[in-house]
């Protein structure tokens, strides 16, 4: 049988930076343990560390295993009420703050919020500006903004457009928008004008047909939207697109977001 794991990301800010080194070391373990993972970003206070791990005891009791947290935890009064409940407690910042500090002979300032602007304002309100665009900006929402994006995703609905553009936003402040291509582009076999206007900010996204009829299976089953035949006919015309307009093409059917997006970022940094 397959073991199966609770693994909880915990930070005193977003956790953007306990998920991402968190979730690097899991997978070198997901080929033979089942996951499931809980987001709590924002522990910041004793109250809300002690509500926690309460909830470590119950799902240690459920899994019969203790839950693994990966946690960014700057406070040390918070650290040490986690570190002490029923789980396996990484402190990732642990890993590293200490030799830098040694190496630079300067202590750390402990302030929390500082890897994603929270305590700069500036920084800060720039990032959520990135992130507001990405969300304005989606399915093709806003066609007058195209010219303010860093990047515009392409591609048939479904194939990882919306997800990828957030994480662009969030993880590298990129500002990314996408278009769906609909049933009226494929009738037409044509990229909208709007598009090819900005085709050095063009990105293809594909996906396999089977993986793109099981996707939409979940959204909606039994429909003609979610049919194989549909899915095979708009991803080989989506292809066909992309190739004779010279379109970059990334498939998502066995990359993950973090992945594609850092090809994507590799790409604008080389442009």
């Amino acid at each position: 049988m397959t073991q199966k794991r609770t693994i909880y990301y915990v930070s005193e800010s977003t956790g953007i930076t306990a998920e991402t080194l968190g979730h690097s070391l899991i997978s070198q373990f997901e080929q033979t343990i089942e996951f499931k993972t809980v987001y709590m970003p924002f522990i910041n206070s004793v109250e809300k560390a002690k509500k926690l791990t309460n909830q470590f005891d119950l799902v240690a009791k459920a899994d019969g295993a203790r839950p693994i947290v990966f946690a960014t935890m700057v406070e040390y009064e918070i650290r040490v009420i986690l570190k002490r409940s029923n789980c396996l407690y990484i402190e990732l910042f642990d890993t590293f703050i200490a030799p830098l500090s040694r190496e630079l002979g300067v202590n750390p300032s402990g302030k929390t919020g500082l890897s994603h602007g929270m305590a700069n304002g500036d920084s800060y309100e720039d990032r959520m500006d990135i992130i507001n665009f990405a969300m304005v900006n989606d399915d093709g929402a806003r066609l007058d903004k195209y010219d303010q994006a860093d990047v515009i995703l392409i591609g048939v609905s479904r194939s990882g457009k919306t997800p990828t553009c957030l994480y662009l936003a969030m993880h590298f402040g990129i500002k990314a928008a996408n278009y769906p291509l609909t049933p009226d582009d494929f009738e037409v076999n044509r990229i909208p004008d709007h598009l090819l206007r900005n085709k050095e900010k063009l990105v293809a996204l594909t996906i396999d047909p089977p993986r793109l009829n099981r996707i939409r299976e979940e959204r909606r089953p039994g429909s003609d939207y979610a049919s194989l035949k549909r899915c095979a006919s708009e991803v080989r015309q989506a292809l066909q697109m992309f190739k004779k307009h010279n379109i970059w093409v990334l498939d998502t059917t066995t990359h993950s977001i973090e992945e594609v997006s850092s090809r994507i970022v590799k790409a604008i940094h080389s442009r």
